[in-house]
């Protein structure tokens, strides 16, 4: 496990990560999605700012994650419907 600093919204933090180009990554992405609802609201405090993009940071994750649900339903039905056929094809072919 690797010892790595980062800087979200301006304030730095020591992480320990298995993976430090991904912990970037996340850094990274939570700064500038901070950054940019700081811009829409500037007036708030930070642990409002910090809310908000932990709700925003989590909405968009579910998003993904019934995306991902979606596409795994369609391919699991295409699986069926492809074994569906091998087996007549295969039945068909035995008589």
């Amino acid at each position: 496990m690797k010892s790595l600093r980062v800087k979200i919204f301006g304030t730095e933090y020591p992480l320990r990560s298995e993976d430090e180009e991904f912990t970037k990554q996340v850094a990274t992405y939570v700064d500038q999605m901070i950054e940019r609802i700081h811009e829409k609201i500037p007036d708030q405090p930070p642990l409002t700012i910090a809310v908000l993009t932990a709700l925003n940071v989590t909405e968009d994750m579910m998003n993904d994650r019934e995306k991902s649900h979606i596409v795994l339903q369609n391919i699991n039905g295409e699986l069926e419907k492809m074994t569906k056929h091998l087996s007549e094809v295969i039945n068909d072919s035995g008589d």
